[in-house]
């Protein structure tokens, strides 16, 4: 009686407050709170702000200068017999320069940076998708763990059901003098059993409902209620997805622009070796006024253009230059030699997964046509038992084989499905296919 308050109150916690979730809004709340996805964007937006005008090289610089002093001075004048003295002469002196600089020329350097700040741009956008698409993949992996131990839960439940029927069935013969206490026993022992495991099993489905809110970073407590329905993408549209794998591959497409940052990166450090032209303008402003009643002038003013056009060209720095140029050049052949790697290994991983994804469905309709003949064999076994021609023991082991056979369905047909997920993350898929 204990085990059975015990259900009774952890099935009334369960049910307590569940809001739905389905698929589509698990992604959006994954997509809106995971502290991953939020890092790559915010490097993916610093990448944006590298690559635009202003960081470019481009642009001509100006810049304005302005200064104001002002001094005292006592002065004294000798000047053969004429002699004179100026207490606290004041002298001021005001100016302004306003500059502006280009660069006309600078070996085609800017050039190659430009295109390759561009590059690493579209490169940080590829990565944000390889960071959503590898999340969301892990999302599913738990969030069909909850689903699968949702539907076990029912499965095991519902063989609590037929155990709590049957020792009803015998506390009734038992009082009519139809069975033995023996039977009962086995009965109330199969029961508690079944009561243990279906206790175990909403304790594992807790847990795996926290994993899945922590993927989602929200509240761990929040409970929500799965919808455990889906289908399989058809086999000619698996077929379609993974002869196309290699050209939607996230992580090779990063691999692709590493290889051509690397050669703009060459080039620009070969443009080092050319000279840079540059133009300069500027325009000035001078003001002098001091109250020396011996002084030349008093006041003196000048203003004016002024532009120049300069060349500057570093024949020899000590050889860094040299040094860059074969670093890149280095830099430049590993890009492509990853690649190549990368792609040998491409290549075995989708085709494990693509037959890991077929080798699931196989063994998932073998298990269905076990269920199959595990439930003809029960229903008979229960007739049989209802009569007495068959033996608690024999009722049980029918009982526990037809169970067994439901979980390795249902553990069959998630693994599938993630499986599948699998084979669609590394196609590049995985954030176009319904999940409805």
């Amino acid at each position: 009686m204990k085990i059975i308050k015990v259900l009774a109150l952890l099935i009334g916690l369960g049910a307590f407050a569940q809001s739905p979730l389905d698929r589509n809004q698990a992604i959006k709340l994954t997509l809106e709170n995971n502290l991953n996805i939020k890092l790559i964007e915010n490097s993916r937006d610093m990448a944006k702000n590298n690559a635009s005008i202003l960081n470019s090289g481009y642009l001509p610089t100006a810049s304005l200068n302005s200064s104001s002093n002002i001094s005292y001075q006592d002065i004294e004048i000798v000047a053969g017999e004429q002699n004179g003295s100026v207490e606290d002469s004041k002298n001021e002196s005001n100016s302004t320069n306003i500059s502006l600089n280009y660069v006309l020329f600078d070996g085609m350097g800017r050039k190659y940076n430009y295109k390759r700040f561009k590059e690493i741009y579209k490169k940080s956008e590829i990565e944000v998708k390889d960071v959503i698409e590898k999340t969301i993949l892990q999302l599913f992996g738990v969030y069909y763990e909850v689903a699968r131990l949702i539907e076990e839960n029912k499965i095991i439940k519902s063989s609590l059901s037929i155990s709590k029927e049957r020792l009803k069935k015998r506390k009734i013969q038992l009082e009519y003098g139809q069975t033995t206490g023996l039977e009962v026993l086995n009965a109330e022992v199969d029961m508690n059993l079944d009561s243990i495991n279906y206790l175990n099993s909403l304790k594992i489905l807790s847990n795996a409902k926290r994993d899945l809110n922590l993927v989602m970073n929200i509240d761990l407590n929040t409970n929500h209620s799965i919808n455990t329905d889906f289908r399989f993408i058809t086999s000619e549209k698996m077929i379609d997805i993974f002869n196309n794998a290699k050209k939607n591959n996230s992580y090779l497409q990063i691999l692709e622009k590493d290889v051509l940052i690397s050669d703009y990166n060459l080039k620009a450090t070969k443009s080092s070796y050319l000279p840079t032209i540059g133009l300069n303008g500027s325009y000035g402003w001078n003001e002098s006024i001091n109250d020396n009643q011996y002084a030349f002038y008093n006041e003196n003013r000048t203003n004016g253009l002024s532009g120049a056009i300069s060349l500057n060209w570093n024949i020899f720095n000590g050889g860094n230059r040299i040094t860059n140029n074969k670093n890149a050049k280095l830099n430049l052949t590993n890009s492509k030699i990853k690649k190549q790697k990368i792609e040998l290994e491409f290549e075995r991983d989708i085709k494990n997964a693509y037959s890991n994804y077929e080798n699931s469905l196989f063994i998932l309709n073998a298990q269905q046509m076990n269920l199959e003949t595990n439930n003809n064999n029960f229903k008979r076994n229960q007739e049989k038992y209802a009569l007495g021609q068959v033996t608690s023991i024999e009722f049980r082991k029918a009982q526990l084989n037809f169970l067994n056979a439901k979980l390795s369905v249902n553990k069959a047909k998630f693994e599938a499905k993630l499986s599948e997920l699998q084979v669609l993350q590394l196609a590049g898929e995985i954030l176009t296919y319904s999940y409805e």
